[in-house]
């Protein structure tokens, strides 16, 4: 049965089940981080993980490999990384290779069963892979693979890669499988001789190259690096297959090559402020975005407030352009995790609330300015407008350092489908009203790219002006999906494949 999961080498534990929030901000994708060579591989996965915490908050894991013909160790758990992992957990996971896994589910439910790295025992082998992305022909390539026995576990995209790289050793190799897949993927894997960092031909999602103390590192973000004391050796590039194993580090382009379309929303949103991205600060990205839309949309005001944590530094960047003093009015609660209570009536906007509080004494009376990344479905910037006029503040005015998202992300943000954002619904105008703002402003797509410091043709900016870099036929997806649901009846109950039963 090609990629079976083996039960005997795996050890997994759940901390908790949460049921699925619904958001009202775009969700992150997944971080990535693996060790190759060093003693302590699964306590450097796990500090790096740590520092990747931003980039998901449904589940966390490591898999950990100590040479050939010994088994692969796995802990996964619901959950964040501190509450996954314990002392005893990491002492288990015995090992000089490590890779590590944090995610926000883009494709598939939020299960254990869906929790990465995924581990597969094969007949080539054992095999584990954590992926950041999204694949966009995954369901014709999980449909071509249920017709030739694949039987599935998971319902991600990510195991797709698993089956490929299990076919039988006449198949095309590691290579071949990953020219297959199209879209949005970073992937670390591990084999029991290799390490293997992968990343896109058009280089949808970072990930970069690390070293300590004689052992490779890879990551999402280079801030994961300063954590554990790591030398940032450089990016990996868009199309570069890196190969470690005992004799080095090697790599391959086995991807014909394409224009960059790096995504734009890891400068805006998802990137930590401390992380280097083509070499440029993020923080330093997000302080010019901010300049920029205050020359675009200027106003006179008292004060600027920022909505923390990923508009802090467009705030910085509005209030210094203008002179404006800069305030921390909203005070953000680090220490609740996720939330699973239910709002009663009584209050109705606790999921709101719950994270940032106001310092009302700071805004009455005054004219306010409020910068956010982005304003998605609209619910949460209302909100904060709401608490504002509460306060006593005399104006309030709304200023966002992207532009408009107006269309679907397919590449692994979870933005939600066309008609439920709110720019793509309604006019600047509309907006304006539905949030109870005195003014609008949202910097434009050439301001935003200025602020990189980088050329607009290395940037994917489909989901503000609905250009995709990789085409997408989400009614192919349906049909595929609508087959396989009738495949599912047609074989019953007790003969389907578990993907069905679950």
């Amino acid at each position: 049965m090609a990629g079976a999961l083996d039960p005997l080498i795996v050890a997994d534990t759940v901390a908790f089940r949460p049921t699925r929030v619904k958001h009202h901000i775009p969700t992150h994708e997944c971080g990535v981080f693996a060790v190759f060579g060093h003693p302590n591989a699964a306590v450097l996965t796990y500090y790096g993980l740590f520092a990747l915490q931003h980039r998901g908050q449904e589940s966390a894991g490591i898999v950990t490999a100590s040479g050939p013909n010994t088994p692969f160790l796995r802990h996964v758990a619901m959950g964040l990384v501190s509450q996954v992992f314990s002392a005893t957990d990491l002492d288990r996971l015995k090992g000089t290779r490590a890779i590590g896994h944090v995610r926000y589910s883009t494709t598939g439910s939020s299960t254990l069963g869906n929790a990465q790295p995924l581990m597969f025992s094969t007949g080539r082998g054992q095999l584990a892979i954590g992926h950041n992305g999204n694949l966009v022909n995954a369901a014709i390539l999980r449909d071509e693979l249920e017709r030739q026995g694949s039987i599935f576990q998971t319902t991600v995209d990510s195991e797709i890669i698993l089956h490929l790289l299990a076919q039988p050793k006449g198949a095309s190799g590691v290579l071949g499988a990953l020219r297959k897949i199209e879209g949005a993927f970073s992937l670390v894997m591990m084999s029991e001789r290799e390490l293997i960092g992968v990343r896109d031909p058009f280089g949808f999602r970072p990930l970069s190259l690390g070293k300590l103390e004689g052992a490779w590192v890879l990551s999402s973000e280079t801030c994961a690096f300063d954590l554990i004391h790591a030398e940032f050796v450089r990016e990996i590039e868009p199309g570069e297959v890196v190969i470690i194993d005992e004799h080095g580090i090697r790599s391959e382009f086995p991807f014909k090559a394409v224009q960059r379309a790096f995504c734009m929303f890891e400068y805006v949103y998802f990137a930590r402020p401390d992380s280097l991205i083509s070499n440029i600060n993020v923080a330093r990205v997000r302080t010019a975005m901010g300049r920029e839309l205050a020359r675009l949309h200027p106003v006179e005001a008292d004060l600027v407030v920022p909505v923390p944590d990923s508009g802090n530094y467009a705030a910085l960047g509005f209030a210094e352009e203008l002179g404006i003093p800069y305030h921390h009015a909203f005070v953000r609660n680090h220490y609740i995790g996720r939330t699973f209570l239910q709002p009663t009536q009584l209050i109705r906007d606790f999921n709101v609330r719950v994270k940032l509080n106001l310092i009302k004494e700071a805004v009455a009376g005054k004219r306010v300015v409020v910068v956010d990344d982005s304003i998605v479905r609209g619910t949460t910037a209302r909100a904060r407008v709401v608490n504002l006029r509460e306060a006593g503040a005399k104006e309030v005015h709304m200023r966002i350092s992207c532009p408009p998202h107006r269309h679907a992300c397919h590449y692994g943000i979870d933005f939600p489908d066309p008609e439920k954002l709110l720019a793509n619904q309604c006019t600047l105008e509309e907006i304006r009203d539905y949030l109870g703002a005195d003014s609008i402003g949202y910097l434009d797509v050439d301001g935003m790219v200025r602020a990189t410091e980088q050329d607009r043709s290395t940037f994917c900016l489909a989901c503000f002006t609905g250009d995709y870099p990789v085409p997408v036929d989400p009614t192919l997806d349906k049909f595929i999906m609508e087959r396989r649901a009738d495949r599912a009846n047609l074989l019953g109950a007790e003969e389907q494949p578990q993907l069905f039963r679950s």
